[in-house]
């Protein structure tokens, strides 16, 4: 078990090493770059890393994974209205305009997700807990009213995820993040367009005041 200082010091590797990733790209770090950032020796990242770069790049995708939820929240954990739903969107847009063509959880799905069993969990550990905050969303909205209770609240959320995901595939191919708002306006706009009549609304009520 690691003192206070030695988990201070892993943390700070980590952080030193996603920072660079975020900078140059995982290709282009080095452990030398990590060592000049952190102000630490070899040694020492060999000892909390003993499988050099790539254990050391699965515990900065790990990092990123758990970032990539925070950086979502509270709307996130909360899409319980349209307004919500569009505040979530424009959260997600931003995070992504910021990171750019570097997103260290690009890292995470293309070149070690490919890689390693280990990577290959998380990368799937990540994407089960984001679809399943999504697709309580749907199932919030559909409760309300605002979206038809017939349809398969998991599949909407699959649905979600993707567009997010093939927007932000194209965002690290071509550096550009309109994709991913057209991706995710259009699944918005089409989810929208599935809108029942609320509960608590009278239709025969709505019927009699158009005559």
């Amino acid at each position: 078990m690691l003192t206070a200082k030695g988990a201070a010091t892993r943390q700070r590797i980590v952080e030193g090493m996603s920072a660079l990733v975020r900078e140059h790209g995982a290709a282009a770090t080095t452990l030398d770059d990590v060592r000049a950032r952190t102000t630490t020796s070899k040694s020492q990242i060999f000892h909390y890393f003993p499988g050099g770069k790539e254990e050391l790049l699965l515990e900065v995708a790990r990092y990123e994974a758990d970032r990539v939820l925070l950086d979502q929240e509270p709307y996130l954990s909360a899409l319980t209205s349209w307004q919500a739903w569009r505040d979530w969107r424009d959260q997600v847009v931003r995070r992504y305009r910021e990171v750019g063509v570097h997103c260290p959880l690009g890292v995470l799905i293309t070149e070690l997700g490919r890689k390693t069993p280990a990577a290959q969990a998380l990368t799937g550990q990540l994407l089960e807990q984001w679809q399943d905050r999504l697709r309580t969303g749907v199932v919030s909205m559909q409760e309300g009213g605002h979206i038809d209770p017939g349809l398969d609240a998991d599949r909407i959320a699959a649905w979600l995820l993707a567009a997010v995901q093939g927007g932000v595939t194209l965002l690290l191919s071509t550096g550009r993040v309109d994709h991913l708002e057209a991706a995710l306006d259009t699944s918005l706009a089409m989810l929208r367009g599935t809108g029942v009549t609320p509960r608590w609304r009278d239709p025969e009520s709505d019927v009699a005041s158009m005559r």
